[in-house]
């Protein structure tokens, strides 16, 4: 099916299904959105829309995370960052986030050469739309005014050879949006929908990857308050800048799209012979069931209020799955015990495999993992006050000083000092990331 038509059909299906919502219960509702669910879940796994068949990202890529407020909220792009240095330590990446609140597509094109292009980005993703869209119906110039900064944007990065995942904007809250006006979240999202869609042909035809925010964002938006009612929001109280929820439903977005396979590793263990365990685990010790391992590859931790959220996005699935497997077990259920928690399984799951990372979600990864995630927010909140607070300002000075060789060499000195600053933050954001060792008990539940 031609993309274009089919991107079309998503989002004539998805105003068609939340118009209902209006005026219909829940129970009827989302009872009858089975098929078109099918079909969005279908085009999601798609490999026509741009999303990465295999790894896109390379070993010492630089990473820049690009956005409006949405992303210098330094959520998501904490998400992503803390995925990429814990989950896939191996690649050994460096991440800078440039947010800029209330900014559109043609400003941060305005601002990519002074100050973007020189950080050097080798692999960019973008999330621009809900400021470019002007909180309104569609019209044709809000569509031109977005696909000329977005082509401005997307033609800069492959002249850098930078590789990247095109988000698009994510849609806002179908309740807490505007609540005083019940019909606005419908145009406005069907006006985020078209924009999205231009970013994602434009992606598409530049050889890039194209994330499908707003789809995704729009399914799980819309299975979450079918189960939790309404009022759960997953695009914020304001209906436009999402909470932690949300925030990891943008972040399964991006690192999906990034062709990432989501296997953090696997143990092996046979109650009758040896244990293994893949790239990134050691096996220290294995005797009795008692299965003791020092990991250098962390499965992604769920810390504040991203929990409530995880039934309805495969981040676990796809994403973190740090499987046990059990063989020849000799009993019919044994008790798993890992860290502080334990739970019951069937010997069919166990040599199955359970995912470890989904079945104990307090697990001795927590507490390393919230140590990088503390370093990881200090990292990114010196980001924004370098770009906001210095580095912008460098091509007013410029524009001043017109020809000064002494202001660009100045200029030139800080800004280079800026960026050595925050790759000496990287290097300890990623030296945060260090092995963890663990112990796994089985434990056979003998029948009365």
């Amino acid at each position: 099916m031609n993309i274009l038509l089919f991107l079309n059909l998503t989002a004539k299906g998805i105003k068609a299904m939340i118009m209902h919502k209006k005026t219909q219960s829940h129970k009827c509702i989302f009872g009858k959105t089975a098929i078109f669910t099918l079909i969005l879940a279908g085009y999601l796994a798609s490999p026509i829309n741009g999303v990465a068949e295999e790894l896109i990202l390379k070993k010492g890529d630089r990473v820049a995370i690009v956005g409006d407020s949405i992303t210098e909220q330094k959520q998501y792009s904490k998400f992503i960052e803390l995925y990429l240095l814990a989950c896939v330590p191996e690649l050994d990446l460096t991440m800078f986030q440039f947010g800029w609140s209330g900014e559109r597509a043609p400003g941060f094109a305005n601002r990519m050469e002074n100050d973007f292009v020189p950080w050097q980005p080798t692999v960019v993703t973008t999330c621009f739309g809900m400021n470019d869209g002007s909180y309104r119906p569609y019209t044709d110039q809000i569509g031109k005014t977005y696909e000329k900064g977005t082509r401005l944007i997307q033609d800069r990065c492959k002249v850098l050879g930078a590789r990247m995942i095109v988000g698009g904007p994510g849609p806002v809250d179908s309740q807490s949006w505007r609540p005083e006006s019940p019909e606005a979240d419908l145009y406005y999202n069907e006006n985020l929908g078209k924009l999205s869609e231009i970013a994602g042909t434009m992606a598409i035809s530049n050889g890039f990857v194209y994330a499908k925010l707003h789809p995704i964002m729009m399914e799980i938006m819309k299975n979450a308050k079918a189960s939790l009612g309404d009022d759960y929001q997953v695009c914020g109280r304001d209906g436009v800048h999402p909470g932690a929820n949300g925030h990891l439903v943008m972040a399964y977005a991006f690192l999906k799209a990034m062709g990432l396979d989501g296997e953090i590793g696997t143990i092996t263990v046979d109650m009758n012979g040896k244990t293994t365990a893949t790239a990134g685990h050691k096996v220290v010790s294995a005797k009795n069931g008692n299965i003791t391992i020092e990991s250098s590859r962390y499965p992604f931790c769920f810390l504040n209020d991203t929990r409530s959220i995880l039934p309805f996005v495969p981040f676990n699935q796809n994403l973190n799955r740090y499987i046990l497997v059990v063989k020849n077990l000799p009993t019919k259920t044994a008790e798993i015990k890992w860290g502080e928690a334990s739970k019951t399984f069937s010997k069919e799951q166990l040599e199955a495999g359970i995912n470890l990372a989904a079945e104990f979600l307090d697990n001795p990864f927590l507490k390393p993992f919230d140590a990088l995630n503390r370093v990881v927010s200090q990292k990114q909140a010196q980001e924004t006050r370098a770009i906001k607070g210095l580095i912008t300002n460098f091509r007013y000075l410029e524009n001043d000083f017109p020809d000064d060789e002494e202001v660009e060499n100045a200029t030139a000195i800080l800004r280079q000092k800026l960026f050595e600053q925050n790759d000496k933050c990287a290097a300890e954001a990623r030296a945060t990331v260090q092995p963890v060792t663990h112990t796994i008990q089985i434990i056979p539940i003998k029948e009365n």
